[in-house]
């Protein structure tokens, strides 16, 4: 029999918003990467970078969950990951090429640092036993880390690139060694609370992208047409933070209170993250790039990325919607191959005309989702 799980304990406490405040700076640094990088390599670098710098995130964000951040050893954790995590996502800018120590070695502290507590201190035998098998997972992807920063910058990505796969496999299966994994089912776990702390993490980030608009707004602040599209811009934001906070929301943590595994449940939803950051920087970088190019006769690269970045968006919502909550999935799928198929034509669009698509899509996909959560609310309020 499953151990009975825990209500909403405690709301999101002041440390943990001001943990979440060091990855703004994230994303505008892998946003400002691949802007000055615009090709396949600098697009593989940004995502090998993101990979990292949300897994500081998720990870931190589950465990601190997991131990109670009230406890004062928990505390004095967060507080140490959030310094590193500043270390490692501002050495981001020159992690590829002169510097790379800045970056690598605090990301790794603000991993393995907080698993050896957690496999020292965790109140039950079960999470011990997992946060050791996170180490032995580590103990893979480290060598690849330390590697990496020590050849050559154009060997470097690849060294880079598997130990982030590692990582990343190993929070998508949640660390298992054979024979062993942790039986989620048995754990007592506060998962509105993680719930709430994505919800927060999202407005974070759609908040980063707006103060990308708004510096290229000052960068070009007499220019009607960069004003205008920028403007665009803006709206194509208001829309995916609408497609999820207008029905989304609401079906996520109507789960999370009926499922029997909820850990696995928020499992689901960091994994989903890794997309929805995705998305949002190949969204801004394209943004950026587009707004400063908006005179040209076609929007070239700048036109696909910021097509393709709401696709990755939608698709990774998609995924989790399908997969836990089983509604809410197909609409955000279409959507994402209009977006995709839009896309291929898009590096011969004019940038203006790019943005009015972008934005009469992603407008017709946020009324769709709205009107089905006004009609599915109309109809509970009257079978009650």
């Amino acid at each position: 029999m499953s151990a009975p799980r825990l209500p909403l304990s405690r709301a999101v406490s002041p440390l943990e918003l001001f943990f979440d405040l060091v990855f703004v700076l994230a994303l505008g640094q892998l946003t400002h990467h691949f802007v000055a990088h615009l090709t396949w390599r600098g697009g593989a670098e940004t995502l090998v970078a993101l990979i990292a710098v949300v897994g500081i995130w998720t990870f931190t964000t589950f465990e601190i969950t997991m131990l109670d951040i009230e406890r004062k050893g928990t505390k004095i954790v967060t507080v140490a990951v959030m310094a590193l995590g500043l270390f490692a996502n501002a050495g981001i800018a020159h992690a590829f090429d002169d510097s790379p120590w800045l970056f690598v070695v605090p990301m790794l502290a603000a991993l393995i640092g907080p698993s050896v507590y957690a496999a020292v201190t965790a109140p039950d035998d079960a999470l011990r036993g997992h946060y050791l098998r996170v180490l032995l997972w580590f103990l893979v992807s480290t060598p690849l880390w330390l590697i990496g920063a020590m050849v050559e910058p154009d060997t470097r990505l690849w060294f880079w690139a598997a130990a982030a796969g590692v990582d990343l496999i190993g929070t998508w299966l949640a660390h298992p060694v054979p024979g062993r994994r942790i039986d989620s089912r048995q754990l007592a776990f506060d998962a509105e609370h993680v719930v709430e702390r994505m919800r927060l993490f999202l407005i974070i980030m759609l908040g980063e992208t707006v103060l990308t608009l708004g510096r290229v707004i000052t960068e070009h602040h007499d220019d009607a047409l960069v004003l205008t599209l920028a403007f665009g811009c803006f709206l194509a934001l208001v829309c995916l933070w609408q497609i999820y906070f207008a029905r989304a929301e609401s079906e996520v943590v109507r789960d999370i209170t009926r499922t029997a595994d909820p850990i696995s449940a928020v499992h689901l939803g960091l994994s989903a993250i890794y997309g929805v950051v995705t998305g949002l920087v190949i969204f801004a970088a394209g943004a950026e790039t587009l707004l400063g190019h908006a005179h040209t006769d076609r929007a070239g690269v700048a036109g696909v990325l910021i097509l393709i970045g709401p696709a990755v968006y939608l698709l990774s919502q998609a995924f989790y919607f399908h997969r836990e909550t089983g509604t809410g999935w197909l609409p955000r799928v279409v959507g994402a191959a209009v977006l995709a198929v839009t896309a291929i034509a898009a590096y011969w669009l004019p940038p203006w005309l790019v943005i009015v698509v972008l934005v009469l899509i992603l407008g017709g996909l946020a009324v769709r989702l709205s009107r089905a959560a006004t009609t599915e609310s109309i109809g509970g309020a009257e079978g009650h």
